[in-house]
């Protein structure tokens, strides 16, 4: 097969595959879900088919012990969320009014007569923040609820999800041998090394991100319900589910919190500065700790490429392109690479046609042959 014939044919594969993403959004979340969960346990049935358990034992007892965890989360943790949510909601206007009367004592007393002005435009943004709230929970509502959308995406996920995650546990390694073995013989060493790259960097973000997301944000909660911050709970695990993109969640979560402080404790600013330490702290922990050494360096992501991967695929395909978004960057990452160090080393790069003759090789170029005989004949 020609090298155009396969680029065409691996690339129609993969439009066929964004397609049926598209396509089958709306019921495929509990099987990338139950996939994605099976990929970030796997390591653990690995550790315990060692240990003597047969496969479909350790998959039995993973499965058990997850669903366990997410019983204990809903029946525990999710009421209290949902509580703190629903008060965050009803007191938000009073919150707001009052950020805003801190705010006007503030500017009144630094701006003297330029204070007209500046009022003028607190006015218009608050009007337009209220507009765009309402017609944002307009929206979310719609999306959530429309044509019972909601109950059956919660109920397939958490009763196709766990069959998913346990039948994908025990026939792990049966697919990987059979997707290796429908590989094109002439570049299954090719392909094999390139899956392996991108299992390293999917296995960076996914497990051991994931792995930081979970302490940072079981950190986040704590430390902010244990200083007395309205919301704490709340704002702490958000923060730290969302500290997956890089950056973002962190700063989104600073500005969240100590806008609640401020709130909560002005004129007082040791609480203020104390939320302030804990996110600080919490990026010291993440940057000098928790990334390098459960992490590493094996993601291969710029941070603005992941991000971009996240809000393209998210816009596209909705909750399944979060769960993809990763993978398909990772994979796209290395692809690149490697077509970069193909071009790197080929004629169209160098501008050297590798079929002609190198110096120094002893052949004489036709030139000069023709070049040296005429001065043999010449007087």
């Amino acid at each position: 097969m020609r090298v155009e014939r396969q680029v065409l044919f691996w690339l129609a594969a993969a439009i066929v595959l964004i397609l049926l993403i598209a396509l089958l959004r709306g019921v495929i979340l509990p099987f990338v879900a139950g996939i994605v969960i099976a990929y970030f346990l796997n390591p653990l049935a690995d550790r315990l088919t060692q240990w003597g358990l047969p496969r479909g034992i350790a998959a039995t007892l993973i499965v058990a012990a997850f669903a366990c965890v997410l019983v204990a989360a809903i029946i525990f943790l999710v009421p209290l969320l949902v509580s703190q949510a629903q008060q965050f909601a009803a007191a938000l206007p009073d919150e707001i009014r009052r950020l805003r009367a801190l705010i006007e004592t503030w500017a009144r007393e630094q701006l003297g007569s330029s204070y007209p002005e500046f009022e003028a435009g607190m006015d218009r943004s608050a009007q337009a923040l209220t507009e765009n709230m309402s017609s944002f929970a307009g929206y979310i509502a719609s999306s959530l609820w429309s044509q019972g959308r909601a109950l059956f995406d919660f109920l397939s996920l958490l009763l196709v999800t766990p069959l998913v995650v346990f039948y994908v546990l025990i026939d792990w390694h049966p697919m990987l041998a059979k997707l290796d073995s429908w590989l094109p013989r002439a570049h299954a060493s090719t392909i094999r090394k390139l899956a392996s790259e991108v299992n390293g960097a999917v296995s960076a973000f996914i497990r051991g991100q994931g792995t930081v997301c979970l302490v940072l944000a079981i950190y986040y909660a704590v430390a902010l319900a244990g200083m007395g911050l309205r919301y704490g709970l709340l704002v702490g695990l958000v923060t730290g589910l969302m500290s997956f993109v890089p950056f973002v969640g962190w700063a989104l979560g600073l500005i969240t919190a100590t806008t609640i402080a401020f709130v909560q404790f002005w004129p007082e600013t040791v609480p203020i500065l104390t939320v302030v330490a804990i996110f600080g702290f919490a990026q010291v922990l993440d940057a000098g700790f928790l990334g390098p050494k459960i992490v590493g360096s094996k993601i291969g992501l710029h941070p603005v490429w992941l991000i971009f991967s996240l809000f393209v695929f998210s816009y596209l395909f909705g909750f399944v392109g979060v769960l993809v978004a990763v993978p398909i960057a990772a994979a796209t990452g290395v692809l690149v690479r490697f077509a970069l160090q193909l071009y790197l080393a080929s004629p169209v790069y160098s501008g050297v046609d590798s079929s002609a003759p190198l110096a120094g090789s002893g052949a004489i170029p036709a030139s000069a042959q023709q070049a040296s005989a005429s001065k043999t004949v010449s007087p």
